[in-house]
């Protein structure tokens, strides 16, 4: 008996929280929802009443994102770009490149009209020669100003960002043989107007 006596009691206001329900009634405002009104305010047709219209709508919306997509590939928009497209580093690899006259942009359209050249020439051999020695020396001449390209690029990068990473010369050059029009992300400087 003696240990029932040392054990006080805590006070009924601490067990079960105060008794005042107006002192700080707190709630959702509403009640509970039963649980059949729960499910039924849930409940969506898994196919819709009208699948024509409902796959012509979804086919209009998919449109429409894959069109902001595209505008946004071609206008540079970050958000749109792939992984590989984006950072400022890689901006700045397609604004140099897009500032600078590169033969590489001209090597296509010039092996196209090479190939029509020994084509069209027939029997003859000279016109067919002087075709096939002018590619070489159009190749020749790209691959020289690709190297001018990718050591003044590493310079400019260096400077600007005091690192050059893994991969930047290499996608600054893909881009410098690819025909102008072609390009994407779309350039946004005019030739001559190199970054500051």
């Amino acid at each position: 008996m003696a240990k029932q006596q040392n054990d006080p009691q805590p006070p009924a206001d601490s067990v079960n929280g105060p008794q005042d329900s107006s002192a700080g009634e707190t709630g959702k405002g509403r009640p509970t929802p039963k649980r059949r009104e729960a499910e039924a305010a849930n409940k969506r047709p898994l196919v819709p009443t009208d699948r024509k219209a409902a796959a012509a709508s979804d086919k209009a919306k998919t449109r429409a994102e894959r069109a902001r997509a595209q505008a946004g590939l071609a206008a540079g928009d970050e958000r749109y770009l792939p992984a590989r497209d984006r950072g400022p580093v890689r901006r700045f690899v397609r604004d140099y490149i897009d500032a600078r006259w590169n033969l590489g942009e001209f090597f296509l359209p010039a092996s196209f009209v090479v190939v029509l050249g020994v084509l069209f020439a027939g029997r003859n051999a000279n016109i067919a020669l002087a075709s096939i020695v002018l590619l070489y020396v159009l190749v020749f001449a790209s691959l020289i100003d690709a190297y001018i390209a990718s050591r003044g690029l590493k310079k400019r990068v260096l400077e600007r960002f005091g690192e050059v990473p893994k991969g930047t010369v290499s996608y600054g050059l893909m881009r410098a043989f690819q025909i102008r029009p072609s390009r994407l992300p779309k350039p946004q400087v005019k030739h001559g107007g190199l970054p500051s």
